[in-house]
């Protein structure tokens, strides 16, 4: 009988969690802060198109993984919540190479 490996990668709130600590970061303030104006401006935790751009790069870098730079990406990187979702796919695609 063959046994076959799962890699468990990490959850959506995982990476939003990520996201939202660079964000923290970049803009230094606390990531409870960052987190809190995000739910406040909306259910999909809107971000700021300049900022997402370093975002992407240190989520690439964190995670190993590369999200093109398409429409779909585009799209994805309009919220936190949409861009975990983004990563969590580009995570699987890796770990099914």
């Amino acid at each position: 009988m063959e046994k076959t490996l799962h890699t468990v990668g990490p959850s959506a709130e995982d990476v939003i969690t990520v996201i939202i600590e660079f964000l923290a970061e970049l803009e230094e303030r606390p990531a409870q802060e960052v987190r809190a104006a995000l739910e406040l401006a909306g259910a999909g935790l809107p971000v700021d198109s300049i900022l997402i751009v370093e975002i992407l790069t240190r989520i690439e870098n964190h995670y190993g993984i590369d999200i093109p730079a398409d429409a779909q990406a585009a799209r994805a990187t309009r919220s936190v919540s949409t861009f975990a979702d983004a990563v969590l796919d580009a995570i699987h695609e890796r770990q099914q190479s």
